[in-house]
Formats: structure tokens, sequence, C-alpha cells
């Protein structure tokens, strides 16, 4: 039988790119041990203010490295498989289909958190054009307007919004921040990142991988996104992706969707 300390300790994180800023630590007494997920919800959207809760979730990493979003309707210890304290991860669940129109501007900035870390992490997949304009929107909404005194050639590489790209990518991203969005406030560069992100194909889906029956097809991923689930082929040479309604799909075993 498992056994807990009197107090249960909770670390939930929000990962900007690869470095996680510590939201609030808070602490079950003993006889709040059975609080459903629920509580703790509540408690991180009361301590950010947010009010449009319902695109967000609390997900978690078993043991065995499997991803899991928290069930608010049971009990956050007994959906441990670790030992506390637990670290847990604030995340957009559900991705707005208009993300511009949420009415609050925290909710955006938080959809827009995840959206750059879905780009950094490769979920976000697109052209090389597009990708250099999101990442010059990102350049505007966090250091502003270019300026020479302050940006020296090759400022743009001190950020990661990528898992790799090249110098010449390096370069078009300056070049958009520079000529095309000065003057753009923060808040304004940030929704203009959001509508662009949107038109993409790979918007607000969370990949799975997955194989295919046939030895001649190419490695797949396993899409969820509000219409339900979507296989696609990645070309290895390219990263690029293409569409397979067709193909049977066979989950690996040990993997949780």
């Amino acid at each position: 039988m498992e056994r807990y300390d009197s107090v249960c300790r909770f670390r939930v994180i929000h990962h900007q790119y690869t470095d996680g800023t510590q939201l609030c630590t808070p602490q079950l007494g003993r006889n709040q041990r059975d609080a459903k997920g629920q509580f703790l919800f509540d408690l991180l959207c009361h301590h950010l203010n947010l009010l449009e809760k319902d695109y967000f979730g609390i997900r978690f990493v078993d043991p065995d490295k499997q991803r899991h979003w928290l069930e608010f309707t049971k009990s956050i210890v007994k959906q441990m498989r670790s030992q506390p304290p637990f670290t847990m991860c604030f995340r957009v669940k559900f991705y707005p289909t208009d993300p511009a129109a949420l009415k609050e501007e925290i909710t955006r900035y938080l959809v827009f958190l995840q959206i750059k870390r879905d780009l950094y992490h490769g979920r976000l997949l697109c052209k090389t054009s597009d990708a250099a304009l999101l990442a010059a929107y990102i350049l505007q909404a966090e250091i502003g307007d270019y300026d020479p005194g302050k940006h020296p050639e090759g400022y743009s590489s001190k950020f990661q919004f990528f898992p790799k790209h090249s110098e010449k990518l390096e370069r078009k991203i300056a070049e958009i921040h520079k000529i095309e969005l000065s003057g753009q406030t923060p808040a304004t560069a940030e929704l203009n990142f959001l509508r662009k992100a949107q038109t993409l194909e790979t918007y607000g889906v969370d990949p799975h991988p997955c194989k295919v029956t046939e030895q001649s097809k190419p490695p797949s991923t396993m899409k969820k996104s509000e219409e339900g689930y979507a296989s696609q082929e990645r070309n290895q040479k390219d990263g690029n992706t293409k569409k397979s309604s067709n193909d049977f799909i066979i989950i690996e075993e040990n993997y949780q969707l």
C-alpha cells in the first residue's frame, strides 16, 4: 500500500522554450490529500487570474515517460504513480479555433506561450517562410523594434525558436523583424503570431507516434484535434507531412493517448 507524507507538495510549471517558470507550489494538508484535480486547477487559475479556463489543463509524466492529463474528477494523489513532490505542467489542452477572439489578454498570452513551445519542439510544422515570420513576431513581442544600438549582427541567434535552424533562416528572421514589424506593440505582435499560427495545418494538434502496417510507408504520427484522430506521414528528408486517411494504424502498446 502506498503511503504519502502528511503534506503533499506540487510543483506546477509553464514552459517558455526549454526552461520552466514555476507558477506556484501548493501544498495539501493531511485533510486535503484526497483533493481532486479540479481543486488544483482552480487554484492555478485563481493564481493566474484566468477566467477563460476551458482551454487549459494540467499535464504530468509518469515514471514510464508517458504523458497524461490530470483528471479533474479524480483524486490527485491516486492518479500519481510517483512519490511527492509531484511535478505537473499547466498546458493548453483545447486550442481555440480563433485565438484572436479570446476575450482576456492573459488567455491569449498563455496560448502564445504554448504555441511558441510547440514551435520549438517541432510540433508546429510549417514552411520556411512561415517559420521566419512566426519567429519575427516572437522577436517583436519580446524585444520590441529593432535598434542597431542594442541589437548587433546575429542578434536573432540568441533566441531558440526551433529545434534547429540555419544561418540563412536567422538572417531572414532578422530582416522581417527590422523592416516589416517596426512599430508593432508586443500585444499586437503576439496577436499576429496567433493569427498566423492558426492557419497552419498542425496548429492545435497533439502528435502521437504510431506505425503503419505497410513496410514501404514512411514513419507516421497520430494527431488528436477537435475533429478526432488522423494520421500523418512524415517525409524524413524535408520534415513535411502528408495526410493519410486510409492507412491502418497500429498504436504502440506502451504508448498512452
